[in-house]
């Protein structure tokens, strides 16, 4: 193949990728870490991340839809504390707070839509209150 004919071919390849589109994620790219595993009993401030899994990078503009707290890790699904999102501090940073009445695990359930993508990023997270 000639360099000219080479140069077309490569042209060719890159116009079909532009015509396609970038690479869209996937919802399951998506996850909620906990900052911290472990918190106060008491009344806390929960930090969660929301990170796009194939970079690392905090996610920024994540509309919350969803949110739950409750002792389903300790069997008490039925024991749940109300939940406040906050102003975030920082971009991919979500802030939560609650009143966690007992010492022992909790399950912090949240969803998400995240801005260009469909569905809804969803995840369980287990902290433990300490005394």
């Amino acid at each position: 193949m000639t360099k000219n004919a080479f140069a077309h071919a490569l042209s060719a390849a890159l116009l079909g990728l532009a015509l396609i589109g970038p690479a869209r994620a996937d919802i399951k790219d998506y996850e909620f870490r906990l900052v911290k595993n472990e918190v106060k009993q008491g009344d806390a401030v929960l930090d969660v991340r929301l990170v796009d899994k194939r970079s690392g990078k905090p996610v920024p503009n994540a509309v919350i839809m969803a949110k739950r707290i409750d002792m389903a890790p300790d069997s008490m699904e039925e024991m749940v504390s109300r939940i406040e999102q906050l102003p975030s501090t920082e971009p991919g940073l979500y802030r939560f707070r609650t009143t966690l009445t007992m010492a022992g695990g909790w399950r912090l359930s949240l969803g998400a839509k995240v801005q260009g993508e469909t569905g809804t990023v969803e995840n369980k997270l287990v902290l433990k209150a300490v005394p």
